[in-house]
């Protein structure tokens, strides 16, 4: 498991692109064969990833976080970006296509990461995206298929942002204790995943950029709204946006990604407008 501490907005003038990358980039999201976590300091978050490529993988429990299985003190989102796939929970199976999303609550103990039987016409293997915080209780496991959520068209053609959000564990929907997540894909000829951008000082949020083609990036914008830096982003890499700083991008070309949240409430629309008129 690696970690990440915590930063603040003073360090950002002195940061270089390095700096700004190790802190705030999480490039190998998605390894062959294995488990891949990052904890952040930032809420106490743990993202990563599980590719089985053809065996079966076990989500163990981490010194880091000081417990005997992974979700004895915690919740987890998963949502699969790659082929179907399946999740055993406690002897539970559920099956995730591509987009699908599961809520595992806190207390279940063996969870096992596989890809689906072959020949089902998913066209590779599975690779699921982990998001996960701490949490107080326990809520039932669900599953969602894609398009299954409470969907949002947002933003216009005119402006380069008309994108389809799809909402899936949030106040009105899956129940979790802390957790807000949901997966937003960008039209044809849209590129701009939001703008204006937004601060909330309440939560922090994770984004994991996928479908964007190999030879297309994200700029990604971060910092305050007076002091903003950028980091380029590719396809399958995540981004650690701290509760103080703004979180837009855009695209070479249209792509999808995974957003997830974690903090102090899970009103979605709990929000901190930063005008593009104040942005330096």
């Amino acid at each position: 498991m690696q970690q990440r501490y915590a930063t603040n907005p003073a360090q950002i003038p002195g940061m270089t692109t390095a700096d700004l990358r190790e802190q705030y980039l999480v490039p190998g999201v998605f390894v062959p064969g294995e488990i891949t976590v990052v904890y952040t300091h930032h809420d106490r978050i743990v993202l990563g990833g599980a590719v089985p490529a053809g065996r079966e993988l076990v989500l163990p429990g981490y010194p880091e976080i000081r417990s005997d299985y992974f979700l004895e003190h915690r919740e987890v989102g998963i949502i699969n970006v790659g082929g179907a796939g399946t999740v055993t929970a406690d002897g539970e199976v559920h099956t995730l296509v591509k987009g699908a999303c599961l809520y595992l609550g806190r207390g279940i103990r063996d969870v096992v990461f596989a890809d689906a039987d072959a020949g089902d016409g998913s066209g590779g293997g599975a690779q699921f995206y982990l998001f996960s915080a701490p949490a107080h209780t326990a809520y039932p496991a669900a599953l969602v298929s894609p398009g299954e959520g409470t969907v949002r068209e947002l933003g216009d053609q005119v402006t380069s942002n008309r994108r389809t959000l799809n909402q899936y564990i949030h106040e009105n929907g899956v129940k979790s204790c802390q957790i807000v997540m949901g997966v937003t894909t960008l039209h044809e000829g849209s590129m701009w995943n939001t703008m204006p951008a937004h601060t909330h000082d309440r939560r922090t949020e994770c984004y994991l950029y996928f479908d964007l083609p190999d030879d297309a990036r994200v700029i990604h914008l971060l910092g305050e709204r007076e002091e903003t830096r950028h980091l380029v982003v590719a396809d399958r890499q995540a981004i650690i946006s701290p509760s103080w700083s703004l979180h837009s991008g855009v695209g070479t070309a249209a792509y999808s990604f995974i957003w997830a949240m974690a903090g102090e409430n899970q009103a979605f629309d709990d929000m901190d407008a930063a005008p593009v008129t104040t942005l330096k």
